[in-house]
């Protein structure tokens, strides 16, 4: 009998990827073209955290982004892999994974900021992204990806060079602004709520 952490939700199919989208779309011009302030209320901020309480923002950082760019290379890759694997698993356990995954990026991100002494400012939906596209090679193993359009390579194999860039780029302290931990966070929360919840292995599913 599958217990309360397994437990299976009843298949429904809603198109929460688009709500989504949108909502991050809105979000975006909201905090550009309204509300520029509104930013530095949504976005992870350890100093906000700590010292105003605001624990709302390890679920709004991912509605915030930094330019057009990044939140439109985070939005069609959402609604790629997300409408993928949303109606392979259901709205329901969609939506779970997204928000669970995405959130625990943020909060495994802050205490990473604490213990480097950085207060930097965490944006963007991309934490939950990547967990989204381990679940898609997982459900997918066999799908083909066009890296930048004309490089084919199979969805388990690009997961798990990702892994391994944002790993090294960690370790090294490379790339910048990018978030490289939070990144590395939602591989890590979506293979565990594959092992956990789901009962998939993620490396079996991928041939391995």
């Amino acid at each position: 009998m599958n217990s309360i952490i397994n437990r299976k939700f009843r298949y429904t199919f809603s198109n929460a990827t688009a709500v989504l989208v949108a909502v991050n779309c809105l979000v975006f011009l909201a905090t550009y073209l309204l509300f520029p302030r509104l930013k530095y209320y949504l976005a992870m901020i350890p100093g906000m955290v700590i010292h105003e309480h605001a624990y709302w923002q390890f679920v709004t950082y991912m509605f915030v982004h930094g330019g057009v760019w990044h939140l439109f290379s985070n939005m069609l890759g959402l609604y790629i892999f997300g409408s993928a694997v949303e109606r392979e698993v259901g709205t329901r356990e969609f939506v779970l994974f997204y928000f669970l995954t995405g959130t625990l990026s943020g909060i495994a991100s802050f205490f990473a900021y604490l213990l480097t002494g950085t207060n930097a400012i965490l944006l963007g939906a991309s934490g939950a992204l990547y967990a989204v596209m381990l679940l898609f090679s997982v459900i997918y193993p066999r799908a083909v990806i066009y890296l930048f359009g004309i490089m084919p390579i199979r969805a388990p194999v690009l997961v798990i060079i990702y892994f391994f860039m944002e790993l090294f780029s960690q370790m090294g302290q490379y790339g910048g602004s990018v978030a490289h931990m939070t990144h590395l966070s939602g591989l890590v929360f979506a293979f565990l709520y594959c092992l956990i919840r789901l009962r998939i292995k993620p490396w079996r599913a991928w041939g391995l």
